[in-house]
């Protein structure tokens, strides 16, 4: 990996590991839909005028049927879930839980027609994965919260279900379009739901819930994404998948160290499972480098 290259894998995964924390303390005091809301609109009117510069909007909006599958699936149900669940988990046993996205693909792939051929190790990815959710969620958990679980489960399959889309339908769209008309779908579908179920806040939020805010649109979403576009260019979408699992370790430390979140026995051998098993599930054997469009989809689906 290159100089430039390690900079910005560095870079991508703290900017992809952080978001629970902020979002952990966003929700202390705002509605889950008022984060959501005020993440994806300053990160919308941060990223438009780059895609209208780059005429990037209008392809976008002509394909809108898969592309509001995808907002849906990727963003509009995901982010207000994760956003949920962390008013009753840990930020650190969200950003673990998230690693299961590489399992969920694998019956995302079979679901949609298009299976693949699972080796030995990919079988032993999900056994492992499994195991280690086991281990979270039945062991840490430890079963007191099962609503935040379920809602987990829902944002695991949205990230699952979204590069899917973008794959099959969306490959040749141009990415800077896709997330920045993606984001202002967002802001506006949210901006009804806010003041319908009395989301908007009553008082002004403190200065830490307003800094969250800010770096969930700033860095973990605008930034993060044209971070992930100058590593995918760099390096390949391939190995810029490798992000996949630093993003867990980034957002546990985070947890522990800015929040004082606690780690049991439990959180280290769920995390170790569930990395291992993601990584063995994703793993294929050898073969000719493929068309990079549907993997570089592919690695568009973290912006949570």
């Amino acid at each position: 990996m290159t100089r430039r290259g390690l900079i910005l894998f560095a870079a991508l995964g703290i900017a992809w590991g952080i978001p629970y924390l902020f979002i952990k303390v966003a929700v202390s005091e705002l509605d889950p839909a008022m984060v959501v809301l005020g993440r994806a609109g300053l990160a919308a009117i941060l990223l438009l005028p780059l895609a209208f510069f780059r005429r990037e909007v209008a392809p976008v909006v002509r394909r809108w049927k898969p592309m509001l599958a995808y907002t849906i699936v990727e963003i509009i149900l995901p982010w207000y879930f994760l956003s949920s669940a962390e008013q009753r988990l840990p930020s650190s046993t969200a950003g673990l839980l998230l690693a299961t996205v590489p399992l969920a693909g694998v019956a995302i792939a079979f679901a949609m027609g298009r299976p693949e051929r699972l080796s030995r190790l990919n079988w032993l990815g999900l056994a492992l994965g499994m195991l280690g959710v086991a281990a979270l969620v039945g062991l840490d958990i430890a079963g007191s919260d099962l609503i935040a679980v379920a809602q987990m489960a829902v944002v695991v399959v949205g990230y699952a279900l979204g590069p899917a889309i973008l794959a099959r339908w969306m490959s040749d769209l141009p990415g800077v379009g896709v997330v920045a008309v993606s984001l202002a779908a967002t802001a506006v579908v949210y901006v009804p739901f806010v003041l319908l179920t009395g989301g908007w806040p009553t008082a002004w939020p403190s200065q830490a819930v307003i800094v969250s805010i800010v770096v969930l649109a700033v860095v973990c979403s605008a930034l993060a994404f044209l971070l992930m576009v100058g590593l995918v260019a760099e390096i390949g979408p391939v190995k810029a998948t490798a992000i996949t699992y630093v993003n867990p370790a980034v957002a546990i430390l985070a947890g522990v160290l800015v929040l004082g979140e606690r780690v049991t026995v439990w959180t280290v051998i769920g995390f170790a499972l569930v990395l291992a098993g993601s990584y063995l599930v994703t793993r294929r054997r050898r073969a000719p480098v493929a068309a990079e469009g549907p993997e570089a989809a592919s690695a568009e689906q973290r912006l949570a």
